[in-house]
């Protein structure tokens, strides 16, 4: 079966149901594996295989991330991993699934507003400038 959706389309979809996100309509599982399902049948033409889910640890979750085990640390202790932890007794862990989710959607993410990047060099700038 062979599939006409483009990148562009996916890029559309996503400016349009992020919003939905932030309302509290979807949840962020449920729009990344939206957004990862499209970016994969747009580049691929097919859905993305199913993954056996399953609880990995901070380490494992670090090297799918392509992380350090203490920068990992380090950006969940900050807020910046978006997936939640699960508590096992005493030990942390995470779904693969969430992993996963996570970077397929974010792979590529160049539909991010061009605003952001405008005032980081600007800001760049002015300390170089200082």
């Amino acid at each position: 079966m062979s599939t006409n959706v483009k990148p562009r389309t996916v890029k559309l979809i996503a400016r349009f149901i992020r919003p939905r996100c932030e309302e509290g309509l979807l949840s962020v599982p449920e729009m990344n594996e939206i957004l990862g399902n499209l970016k994969s049948l747009a580049a691929k033409g097919e859905m993305l295989p199913a993954v056996q889910p399953k609880l990995i640890d901070q380490r494992e979750a670090a090297e799918m991330l392509c992380l350090g085990l203490s920068n990992f640390k380090k950006l969940e202790k900050s807020g910046m991993i978006p997936f939640k932890r699960k508590m096992v007794g005493s030990a942390v862990r995470y779904r693969n699934t969430d992993v996963i989710a996570y970077l397929l959607a974010n792979d590529g993410e160049d539909d991010a507003p061009a605003e952001d990047d405008t005032q980081a060099t600007e800001s760049n700038a002015r300390r170089k400038t200082a």
